[in-house]
């Protein structure tokens, strides 16, 4: 009897593996064609920026009270170049801060919180403003542009330089990394342009809870 001798071919499992392994391959090709290799890679993280996430970590137990909802980084970020104005339309981006502590935040005349919170930035601008670090207050309007001046006149602000983006291109560039989701949104950034901490809302900055977790992210 004569025997017929058959080819082994890839078991089922295995080529289904090797389907779902083209599939993978082929979606992360197409990734980078569309979008560039740099923005698959872009949140594996900034090595630069590791320090940020070590100091956030000291910032963790002060993340309470009054400041209670600020997310402490757990990943290195370098937060892009945002771009805005000075009061004089002079252009500036966020590098221009380069060497200090910053707390960014994005307001608006039609935000009822920034109201109350546009005052707790100014006192703390005065209290631990200096070359160390800076609130960086940037207002989104888009309409009429004289408007926010006046309605920091009204709420008393004098601490605080005017910064503005008319485009509200500053809050898109931050939505686009998952840092922006309503108004007001503000970010701790540190000297290398490193996300220590965001939040989303609100809070007294002028509170002691406030201002020691400041002070803490100014301690080297």
């Amino acid at each position: 009897m004569t025997e017929t001798n058959q080819t082994t071919g890839p078991s089922k499992s295995n080529r289904l593996a090797w389907i779902v392994a083209g599939c993978v391959a082929g979606v992360l090709v197409g990734f980078a064609g569309v979008y560039g290799f740099s923005t698959l890679t872009r949140n594996v993280g900034d090595a630069a920026c590791q320090s940020a996430v070590e100091l956030a970590k000291k910032l963790a137990p002060l993340a309470h009270g009054e400041v209670a909802a600020v997310n402490v980084a757990k990943s290195p970020l370098r937060l892009p170049d945002l771009a805005f104005t000075d009061s004089t339309g002079k252009p500036l981006t966020l590098g221009d801060f380069r060497g200090r502590t910053v707390l960014l935040n994005l307001w608006a005349t039609w935000c009822v919180p920034c109201r109350k919170e546009m005052p707790t930035l100014d006192a703390l601008q005065g209290r631990l403003g200096g070359p160390g670090f800076q609130v960086v207050a940037v207002n989104i309007d888009t309409r009429n542009v004289d408007k926010p001046k006046q309605f920091l006149k009204e709420i008393g602000v004098q601490k605080l330089t005017y910064y503005a983006d008319p485009s509200a291109k500053i809050f898109q560039d931050l939505k686009q990394i998952g840092r922006a989701f309503g108004m007001p949104t503000t970010l701790l950034v540190d000297p290398k342009g490193c996300e220590l901490g965001t939040i989303a809302g609100p809070a007294e900055w002028a509170s002691d809870d406030a201002v020691k977790l400041i002070q803490a992210a100014l301690t080297p």
